[in-house]
């Protein structure tokens, strides 16, 4: 069994201290919902797993599978099985979809897959997700709306099939149907084994796929782990009880750089 685990980790961005030691082990077959306010380093916690240039750790490890993959670049810690759902999907037009997916699915398989089966895997996977089968024929992302956006890091997820998932408000910009769809996908994955920590500001996403813990990470650290009880809480009350029952104040909300370079990439330039 995969795990990933996060220990002391120190981050900061352009000398701004982001986070302040945070302590996370996310397993495979455990699907973790992520909370806290805005600016609090959710997001830079996800950009900093997956070796984000913007990012500098200052302290701490994570480890992957007994290795600790800091020191490794974004492609090499793609191939071992962790995959960003991006909060702010880059558009980068002349790059075909399925040829980038093509790319990266290879770029973590001995031999490359053929046009055939390739082409078939797209095909059921765009039926399963009810999605149409151009999505995969245009420039990544180039004239997406923001459901489109994130349905498509669903299918790359999908295509690429990770061990453990990272998704980043991936409910934003969906209806209602696209949410049922996704949460459908979530719970498939979750029961072959696939791990997932999930950002998400509504509870309607977590009562659709059922979180196994629910974290909240506040000024740059874990500081409650538990269960559903707890999103259900934030969601009726708010973080107000963070600071009246645990005596944690809550810092103002900081800027994070969601901002994603290019040079993120699961596929190695070469």
């Amino acid at each position: 069994m995969s795990v990933l685990k996060i220990i002391n980790l120190h981050a900061e961005a352009e000398g701004k201290k982001i986070l302040n030691g945070v302590d996370l082990t996310i397993r495979e077959g455990e699907t973790v919902a992520l909370l806290g306010p805005n600016g609090h380093g959710k997001s830079t916690l996800f950009n900093v797993i997956m070796g984000h240039p913007r990012y500098t750790v200052t302290e701490g490890s994570v480890i992957f599978d007994d290795q600790d993959i800091l020191s490794i670049p974004t492609d090499e810690r793609s191939k071992l099985g962790i995959f960003l759902g991006m909060q702010s999907p880059s558009e980068i037009p002349g790059v075909i979809n399925s040829d980038f997916l093509k790319a990266a699915l290879n770029a973590r398989r001995e031999k490359p897959i053929s046009t055939y089966n390739f082409y078939k895997l797209i095909d059921q996977t765009t039926k399963e997700l009810k999605i149409p089968f151009d999505l995969a024929t245009r420039s990544l992302n180039e004239g997406f709306s923001g459901g489109e956006k994130k349905r498509n890091e669903i299918f790359q997820m999908k295509i690429l099939e990770p061990k453990i998932a990272l998704l980043d408000e991936i409910d934003s910009g969906l209806d209602v149907d696209a949410m049922q769809v996704v949460a459908d996908v979530i719970k498939k994955e979750q029961e072959k084994g696939r791990g997932f920590l999930i950002i998400s500001h509504y509870a309607r996403l977590y009562d659709l796929i059922k979180p196994t813990r629910t974290v909240v990470m506040i000024n740059g650290r874990i500081v409650l782990d538990g269960g559903p009880e707890i999103f259900k809480r934030i969601d009726q009350t708010g973080y107000e009880f963070i600071k009246t029952e645990l005596g944690i104040e809550i810092e103002k909300e900081q800027q994070e750089m969601n901002t994603i370079s290019i040079g993120l990439c699961a596929v190695k330039k070469v």
